[in-house]
């Protein structure tokens, strides 16, 4: 990995066209805006083949609606499955790196509680050196 650059950037550069498309179309899909638009498009669709007077291209039981929805169906759930698995990619990469930091933040407290322990040895042995003069002294 590039220095500066996190595991997230790195992930984002390596991924291709068809996968940032999937990763914006199931984003795009599970989302409030989404749910709101399809209702108001479907709330249209049957007003218009309930009550059209001149033209209705789709009666009740809206039968070509059904035909839309399952073709939606059958292209979101493996564009939605896609995603998920690009997204536990990025989990087991976040850990990953999550795992490497720990490891060496570690190794760095163990330096620094070795550190810590020779200081201690040499004040107390600086302690011990004095009170042996003192008793000399004495």
């Amino acid at each position: 990995m590039a220095k500066g650059k996190t595991w997230h950037d790195h992930h984002l550069n390596s991924l291709a066209f068809g996968q940032r498309l999937a990763d914006k179309v199931a984003n795009g899909m599970g989302s409030w805006r989404f749910i709101i638009w399809q209702t108001i498009i479907v709330a249209i669709w049957m007003i218009l083949n309930v009550i059209g007077i001149t033209f209705r291209w789709d009666v009740y039981p809206f039968i070509l609606l059904n035909l839309v929805f399952s073709t939606q169906a059958a292209y979101a759930a493996p564009i939605i499955m896609m995603a998920q698995n690009r997204q536990s990619e990025r989990d087991r990469a976040q850990a990953d790196a999550d795992y490497q930091t720990n490891c060496e933040a570690k190794m760095e407290i163990e330096e620094l509680l070795s550190k810590l322990n020779s200081i201690e040895i040499d004040k107390l042995d600086k302690i011990l050196e004095i009170l042996q003069k003192g008793e000399k002294k004495a």
